[in-house]
């Protein structure tokens, strides 16, 4: 599979939208309980399969017919946020974790959504290259991810009492790994399953050129 050759149908790349959807909604909610949430690793991923991600374009937040994909998604993870929030009888804009700050989620899953497009437009197929890519994407992803996200709730929400450079550094220590972690935990998932899909589709495909059937 490759971006400009092959491209996703469009009912494969909207069922893939809802499929991260759902994943969003089934850990997302657990935000604030022992459910990893896979939240990063959804906008990633979606970043991959929806953007456009040719070479000769432009990597963008609009892919193509589904230009939508990126803000629904935006959408969906804050509705989850008041939803939970909500249901735990606390006013969405008096919790601990909603600030000014809050807002800087858009630039940093956008991040997230560029690392994915930028590994789309370099995919060729089940490579060693890929691989590496992989890696090196998602980390460069997560990490400025959780740079704006960890550094705008700490030098912009009010909830801070005292800052300072080195509490900064110290804060980011703190969560990195395990942002880190969750993160290529998820997106590992996603990479097996889709080497395992692609093997699977090629060798169907190979199947039905041998057949006499295919012959007639």
């Amino acid at each position: 599979m490759t971006a400009s050759s092959s491209p996703l149908a469009k009912d494969l790349r909207l069922g893939l939208f809802l499929l991260l959807g759902l994943v969003m909604v089934a850990t997302r909610s657990h935000h604030f309980d022992a459910l990893p949430d896979a939240s990063w690793a959804v906008f990633f991923l979606a970043g991959f399969y929806l953007s456009q991600g040719k070479p000769e374009e432009p990597v963008t937040l609009a892919g193509g017919s589904f230009r939508w994909a990126f803000p629904l998604l935006m959408a969906l993870a804050v509705a989850i946020d008041y939803a939970v929030i909500s249901e735990q009888g606390i006013d969405f804009w008096s919790h601990y974790c909603v600030s000014p700050a809050y807002w800087f989620l858009v630039p940093s899953y956008a991040a997230l959504w560029f690392g994915g497009a930028w590994l789309r437009a370099r995919y060729r197929g089940l490579h060693l290259r890929e691989g590496a890519l992989l890696v090196a994407s998602v980390m460069l992803a997560a990490s400025l991810c959780y740079l704006i996200s960890n550094g705008s709730f700490y030098w912009i929400s009010p909830n801070v009492p005292a800052r300072s450079f080195g509490g900064w550094i110290t804060n980011l220590g703190d969560w990195y790994l395990p942002f880190m972690q969750t993160t290529l935990i998820y997106v590992g998932i996603g990479a097996v399953l889709h080497v395992a899909t692609t093997l699977a589709v090629h060798a169907l495909g190979g199947a039905a050129q041998r057949s006499p059937q295919s012959h007639r």
